[in-house]
């Protein structure tokens, strides 16, 4: 294929935090951004040349919007799958909409996992109330329930820790289409986030730890503190993800570890993934860069960790009483601020990172830790009683 070289615009579907440091990426590289959603003043579009707003089922938009870039990729799986065709009309979609269709529906995506016999949560598919009672029964509890179709950060989904909880947990969920996966007991949670090119060159960035809270992702440490086999297992099973569902663009594979050290593969994001956030600031090509590489048919950047690095997210909780101490966090000389440019903060929303390095992992890890403890510590404590 022929390069889309910078001076070329390449449109983003999607305005949230991921698109901007694909924007802020493209144009350091010489590329115009043009950025769709249906909202405005978005943290995309605030560092795009252009946002465009409209909604993703308004194809005749989306057809416009494609005829005015040269290549069109995404920032978050929840694009319907026929606004990816409307814009293959006009221009290269990358990832194609095809690993969009599988990646954003769980039943999908775990059954083509399965059926390319990659390691996956043994789960049945639930479509009604009587599905769910055999489906229990035959992979028992506890066992999680999730919605099929759009499920992120937690959301969608409800643990059940007996066969009583299991009406509970069909209606929390509206009776929509989910999955029931057999809850696997693990030692940690760790991802790949990998970026393969259309001559089918593959280059990852190693393995990550992860840990979360209230199923939202709280800090990511590279390089992964698990032994190297299991670390080459994962990069193998993340490379034949990738090559399976011919993917050109970014994909992230996240895994369940589990106390002998095998793999399970928790979910699949066909874009860059937070856990990848520390590679804007610790790799000499981060998943952004790399995403925009890809998508123009470039060769792949060098993905070499250069030095150990750590990740905390900044969620809306931290605005609580008051605007974060910004000053105090950045009096610790290793680490990076990211701030998305969101206009509201809430409970739960992602509203930023820190990102720290440091001679080990575990140093780095500190040092995060410690600067977004400092956001909070100089507020005034309320009075007891």
């Amino acid at each position: 294929m022929k390069p889309i070289l910078p001076g070329a615009t390449v449109g983003v579907l999607g305005s949230g935090q991921l698109g901007r440091m694909f924007a802020i990426a493209a144009r350091r590289m010489g590329y115009r951004v043009h950025t769709l959603s249906p909202d405005f003043d978005t943290p995309t579009g605030q560092v795009a040349d252009v946002e465009i707003i409209a909604s993703y089922d308004d194809l005749d938009a989306i057809e416009r919007f494609a005829r005015g870039v040269s290549a069109v990729t995404f920032e978050f799986e929840n694009v319907p799958a026929r606004t990816a065709e409307a814009a293959a009309r006009h221009a290269p979609v990358r990832p194609a909409g095809e690993v969009l269709h599988t990646t954003q529906h769980r039943i999908r995506e775990k059954t083509f996992l399965s059926n390319a016999g990659l390691p996956v949560t043994p789960f049945r598919t639930v479509r009604t109330a009587d599905d769910l009672a055999l489906a229990m029964e035959q992979l028992g509890c506890p066992s999680i329930l999730k919605t099929a179709g759009f499920g992120y950060d937690g959301k969608g989904q409800v643990r059940i820790t007996s066969s009583d909880g299991a009406a509970g947990a069909w209606a929390s969920i509206g009776g929509v289409e989910a999955v029931l996966e057999k809850f696997i007991p693990f030692e940690c949670e760790v991802s790949v986030v990998a970026a393969r090119s259309a001559s089918g060159q593959y280059l990852d960035w190693g393995v990550m730890e992860n840990s979360h809270r209230n199923g939202i992702l709280d800090v990511t440490v590279s390089p992964a503190r698990i032994p190297d086999r299991v670390a080459s297992d994962a990069r193998e099973i993340a490379r034949t993800v990738l090559e399976k569902l011919d993917v050109v663009g970014v994909l992230c594979v996240e895994f369940f570890v589990e106390p002998g050290g095998g793999l399970i593969i928790n979910e699949l994001a066909p874009r860059p993934h937070n856990s990848g956030h520390l590679t804007f600031d610790a790799s000499v090509t981060s998943q952004f860069e790399q995403q925009l590489r890809a998508v123009c048919g470039l060769s792949l950047g060098s993905t070499e960790l250069m030095q150990p690095a750590a990740m905390a997210n900044l969620l809306g909780d931290l605005w609580g009483d008051g605007e974060p101490d910004w000053a105090a966090a950045c009096e610790v000389p290793n680490v990076k601020l990211h701030l998305y440019g969101k206009l509201e903060a809430r409970p739960g929303r992602k509203m930023g990172h820190l990102t720290a390095i440091g001679g080990t992992a575990g140093e780095a890890e500190e040092a995060v830790l410690r600067a977004r403890e400092l956001l909070t510590e100089a507020r005034p404590k309320p009075r007891a009683g």
